[in-house]
């Protein structure tokens, strides 16, 4: 089993993606730009607002009726000449495709961008019986190469900056360093001359979807580089792998997704490849189409009053670009292809995994990502209720006692907080208690069930003077100088 499938927990990544200076200053740098972009791009539309309203009411409607519209996309895709095939889980999904590519007798297999196949293990699952499945989507080909998963959901190879590229290139296309350059449309190119080849020799194509149409049958994939319309038009044999949650009712829908997507994504008005195919057509793009439904988790999450909001997620990567911890230790960390936020959610609900109960605290709960969120899933208020339920699942495997040491500090902080003279008694308190272990203003070292903190975080000494009791002597001189 490869590593991929047995990811570090998130405490011990987390560690030694702070230690990679270079990691964190490319993850800044794309992220900042990305964020200014994306405030520009929304800036610009009046009725910002009210998209966000009209994309969180469409997914509801939809969720709240969605074995509907899937029997309904199941019958217009029949209907347009293609074939629909239903996943419970990753192995299944796994099994349709294998099945499907070895009736081709194909060895190659090239894939526009699917963070649904690399949820399941696709291209493992497919390498096990002796077929290459080659990434056309140029950050997806990066990490390929690298022998890494993504880093981002919109950036996969986000973590790598372009000497780094040069150097998996130099390598993977066998080039002479004279050859290529770290010009970005040097190495552009090289990929491109690469995909070229494949793409013009490929049987089968491996496709993911943005959305798909129940009244239609019409599926859609939204890029940036054409490789997806390569892949949806050239070879003979089609073959999306979607998520059950990607189904909107009708083609109007895509109005108010396409406006959503491009802004909140790659800080675009529109995206510049929106490929929609529907069925087949005798003599113009791929003869055969199979569309593979996969499940995994999703229905669990639909019954789930708490969690199935996560199902309105259109994949933008927009909380990712604002998250302070996700900027700090970049994807890898979370052990999963939906990282960030959005994947602290999601990952444990899909996969539930015992080191994904780990990811619901890898945040701060600013409240950043559900306020750039285009479709206003409130990922906060997610979180909160996860890590309630890892403490009850801990507690009951483990027989812990109701009442814990954690438990006890919670009470007592909730009587200390409760009156302002309580407040202030515990601040005394406290700027007494603290003095052995103050050095230089800040606490060092702490006992006992503290020392987690002090070893991880740099606690600011509480001051000797308390706001509150600066205010009111600024109140008391004003007075008297009145």
């Amino acid at each position: 089993m490869s590593d991929a499938r047995i990811p570090l927990p998130f405490h011990e990544a987390a560690p030694r993606a702070l230690d990679d200076g270079q990691l964190r200053r490319n993850l800044a740098n794309v992220t900042s730009s990305i964020r200014e972009k994306r405030a520009a791009m929304t800036s610009e539309m009046p009725d910002w607002e009210a998209l966000r309203d009209a994309g969180k009411a469409i997914k509801e409607h939809t969720l709240a009726n969605l074995g509907h519209y899937l029997e309904q996309l199941e019958a217009s895709v029949t209907a347009a000449g293609g074939t629909v095939h239903w996943a419970r889980d990753a192995d299944e999904a796994n099994r349709i495709v294998r099945d499907l590519v070895r009736e081709t007798g194909t060895r190659d297999v090239v894939k526009v961008k699917s963070m649904t196949t690399d949820e399941i293990h696709l291209n493992e699952a497919l390498a096990e019986d002796g077929v290459t499945a080659i990434e056309t989507d140029l950050a997806e080909l990066i990490v390929q190469l690298a022998h890494e998963p993504s880093s981002h959901i919109l950036v996969p190879a986000i973590h790598k900056n372009r000497s780094e590229i040069r150097a998996l290139f130099l390598e993977a296309f066998d080039l002479d360093p004279s050859e290529l350059s770290d010009d970005p449309a040097a190495l552009a190119g090289a990929a491109r001359r690469f995909l070229r080849e494949r793409f013009l020799t490929a049987k089968v194509a491996v496709s993911g979807a943005n959305f798909a149409v129940a009244d239609t049958g019409t599926l859609c994939v939204v890029e940036s580089e054409g490789n997806g319309r390569m892949c949806t038009t050239l070879p003979d044999t089609l073959i999306t792998v979607m998520g059950i949650e990607k189904v909107v009712p009708t083609w109007r829908d895509l109005e108010v997704f396409l406006q959503l997507l491009p802004r909140s994504s790659t800080a675009e008005r529109m995206n510049p490849y929106t490929s929609f195919w529907t069925g087949v057509r005798e003599g113009d793009g791929p003869q055969t189409f199979h569309l593979v439904l996969l499940d995994a988790g999703r229905s669990a999450t639909l019954r789930d009053e708490a969690g199935r909001d996560t199902l309105r997620c259109i994949r933008c990567s927009a909380c990712l670009n604002v998250c302070p911890i996700y900027e700090r230790v970049g994807g890898h960390a979370y052990g999963s292809v939906y990282p960030g936020p959005i994947g602290a959610i999601l990952t444990p609900q899909l996969r539930g995994a015992k080191q994904d109960g780990e990811l619901p605290y890898a945040s701060t709960l600013c409240g950043a990502c559900y306020e750039v969120c285009p479709v206003k899933i409130d990922i906060p208020s997610i979180l909160v209720e996860m890590r309630r339920r890892t403490v009850h699942k801990e507690r009951a495997e483990s027989r812990l006692p109701a009442t814990s040491l954690i438990d006890a500090a919670l009470r007592g902080a909730a009587v200390a907080f409760a009156t302002p003279r309580r407040y202030e008694a515990a601040q005394r308190l406290a700027r007494i208690g603290q003095a052995p272990w103050v050095r230089k203003g800040v606490l060092k070292n702490l006992p006992g069930p503290l020392a987690g903190w002090s070893d991880a975080r740099d606690l600011r000494a509480i001051p000797k003077q308390a706001f509150r009791d600066w205010w009111r002597e600024r109140d008391e001189k004003q007075e008297m100088d009145a």
